[in-house]
């Protein structure tokens, strides 16, 4: 009877973590939704300000709040050159969430697609490259990337049996370094 007691007890405690994990992640997505909504809206005036056109989507992905803006003509000029414009209004955007809110943003911000496009290039360029470091046997330096171009070469290395990479160099001279598993630098 005692074991019947103890499994019921077990099963419960499953169920209670369960539903605190569910609460949890319903409550993280609560907040990534309250980030899109803020930076939407930031964005929204700004736009305005500008006199641009662009519709804002809101999204959450991987733990984070994607906003992105599509649809205008004038967008483009918010990319800016190998995408300086969009960091610095993502940085903005990240500052005025966080000023509504608090606490410190992650959120990721797309315009006309850029990014979208970039993270493409960069993952044939990661793939790619490791190939080649696998099939040569020398490392590769790529030239220098912001933190979001290099994390998704990291991440297109590590897909290829026999490369892996590191970073090096110090902003805004940070590149990715691409060598054959088991090299080391």
């Amino acid at each position: 009877m005692s074991e019947t007691v103890e499994a019921i007890d077990t099963e419960q405690d499953k169920v209670e973590d369960a539903v605190e994990e569910q609460d949890e992640k319903k409550s993280g997505d609560d907040v990534l939704v309250q980030e899109g909504d803020i930076a939407g809206d930031y964005l929204e005036r700004l736009l305005d300000l500008l006199d641009y056109d662009g519709d804002i989507d809101l999204d959450v992905e991987a733990g984070r709040a994607i906003v992105s803006i599509d649809g205008g003509d004038d967008l483009e000029k918010l990319v800016g050159t190998r995408g300086t414009v969009l960091e610095a209004l993502q940085e903005l955007t990240r500052l005025a969430v966080q000023q509504e809110t608090g606490t410190r943003s992650r959120l990721m911000l797309d315009i006309a697609g850029w990014r979208a496009d970039r993270r493409e290039e960069l993952r044939e360029l990661g793939k790619s490259t490791a190939e080649s470091v696998v099939s040569s046997g020398e490392r590769v330096r790529l030239q220098p990337m912001s933190p979001f171009e290099r994390k998704v070469v990291h991440d297109a290395v590590a897909a290829v049996d026999g490369a892996q990479s590191e970073s090096e160099g110090e902003d805004p001279k940070r590149r990715v370094v691409v060598f054959p598993s088991g090299a080391t630098e």
